[in-house]
């Protein structure tokens, strides 16, 4: 009889703690899959965050750290330089991310170090209660935003793919979707490759994928996940924006 599903060895068979709908678990499996078929778990570290997947060393069957909100890019640096025969991967939020660890985001994509960063972009700032996040889009309604995100008051949602695209490192930056059965295949593929990217010891590599968060955007997972198609897509492109073929930025780039 052909096998045409299995539990993956990258995850422990524990019950998750993520509200129905969530995409995290989706994001989790994918990771996992990859980290298993590309026969690397038994070197593995992932870099859990402050957020909703703070307890993610629960979950990844593979060595885990945890990391003060906002600085996994930075434990991860130092894992990697003293271990550089290990795989070292951050799974972060956009409010751990995006927030409080701008600068160690920047700072790690700018040296080139040679890690994976998983950035799970739901618009809002999840485990604490739905406030507004340096990625909530527009008019979005949250906690602290109840008559939705003013941005003459807040400035734009921050496109963080985009803004690291400008460094001049060479780096593989792409932004994904988790919100249907297509886009996942694709999220996938690039997880892999980035991956493929530290194995082959050539650059940073950013995965940013778009997911759900349906409990506090207060709608059903499938209105979540044509709010996403129809709201964060067209704000967020999907697809990859810099490879380290591309070369470094030049002045003629900045200059346009």
């Amino acid at each position: 009889m052909e096998l045409v599903f299995k539990n993956t060895t990258g995850l422990v068979s524990v019950p998750r703690h993520y509200c129905p709908g969530c995409t995290h678990g989706v994001i989790h499996r994918m990771v996992a899959e990859v980290i298993e078929e590309l026969g690397v778990r038994e070197s593995a570290v992932g870099i859990s965050p402050v957020g909703c997947s703070v307890i993610a060393y629960n979950y990844f069957n593979c060595d885990m750290q945890q990391a003060a909100h906002g600085r996994a890019p930075a434990l991860a640096t130092g894992i990697k330089r003293v271990r550089p025969d290990l795989t070292v991967f951050t799974y972060q939020g956009d409010g751990d991310l995006a927030s409080i660890g701008t600068a160690e985001t920047v700072q790690a994509a700018n040296r080139g170090e040679k890690v994976t960063v998983i950035f799970v972009n739901n618009a809002i700032y999840g485990m604490t209660g739905g406030q507004m996040a340096p990625t909530t889009m527009p008019g979005q309604v949250t906690t602290t935003s109840p008559a939705g995100r003013d941005v003459n008051h807040c400035g734009y949602p921050i496109r963080v793919v985009e803004l690291l695209a400008t460094l001049r490192t060479p780096a593989y930056l792409v932004r994904v979707s988790a919100h249907d059965e297509v886009h996942l295949v694709q999220a996938k593929q690039a997880i892999r490759k980035a991956f493929r990217y530290q194995l082959e010891g050539r650059c940073f590599s950013f995965v940013e994928v778009l997911s759900i968060c349906p409990t506090n955007w207060g709608l059903s997972p499938a209105e979540a996940s044509q709010w996403l198609a129809n709201t964060m897509i067209p704000y967020y492109p999907l697809g990859e924006i810099k490879t380290p073929d591309d070369g470094p930025v030049t002045e003629a780039h900045h200059a346009q």
